[in-house]
């Protein structure tokens, strides 16, 4: 074996024996969702993304959208990242990426193209150093989205120093350069996946991302919205 494959080799393990210890959490009171404002937060600010403020938390309206899931992704019990995703569809297009890159969104949503639209991903700074793997298993919720709701198109947005990391695991390109985004330091690229092209490559190649539709039912199954 190649002495640079070994770093994935191990993520592939450890990933595997990590996501037995991993429970994401749909948060949906009040209670639920301030933590993870406050996750956020910290994340940010550790990563000198955003400015300090007096109320400790990061969110905004499109948190308590219809069309929103907000989770929380805990490790033996412990929260450790969050991430929301909101489903864009023709009948509802609500999300900060849609409203910052309408441009380019939304002739495509008038055409009848489904989006996930994966924001806000925040890991707690000390649990981000315990493990490694966390943005793997956190993104992993928003390609369980794309084949739940039969998304065309995985976005992403984000800052140049990221980028990277998306076309590698989830085969993103850019289709928008950057943009300054409300409360955040940096500016953010439109990155997007078609997902039915690329989906047997990116399982191919992470394995981790695999789901059963059992568990994505359990998930993203919600009575209130009828996007699916």
């Amino acid at each position: 074996m190649k002495s640079g494959a070994a770093p994935r080799t191990s993520l592939y393990v450890r990933g595997a024996g990590l996501s037995d210890r991993v429970d994401y959490r749909l948060m949906e009171t009040p209670e639920e969702k301030d933590c993870i404002y406050l996750m956020r937060y910290k994340a940010y600010l550790h990563g000198g993304v955003t400015a300090p403020s007096e109320s400790q938390r990061v969110s905004d309206h499109y948190d308590d959208a219809p069309n929103a899931w907000v989770f929380g992704v805990y490790v033996d019990g412990e929260l450790c990242s969050s991430l929301r995703l909101n489903v864009l569809t023709s009948e509802c297009r609500i999300s900060g990426t849609a409203d910052l890159f309408a441009d380019v969104l939304h002739p495509r949503i008038d055409q009848g193209e489904v989006f996930i639209d994966p924001l806000r991903f925040a890991a707690d700074p000390e649990k981000a150093r315990l493990f490694p793997e966390l943005p793997y298993l956190t993104l992993r919720l928003a390609y369980m989205a794309c084949e739940h709701f039969n998304a065309d198109t995985g976005l992403a947005l984000v800052r140049a120093e990221h980028q990277a990391f998306y076309r590698r695991v989830f085969l993103h390109e850019v289709i928008a350069e950057a943009r300054s985004f409300p409360g955040f330091l940096p500016k953010v690229a439109l990155l997007a996946s078609d997902f039915r092209s690329r989906h047997e490559r990116v399982l191919a190649r992470f394995p981790i991302m695999r789901s059963t539709a059992f568990e994505r039912q359990m998930l993203f199954q919600r009575h209130s919205f009828q996007g699916s």
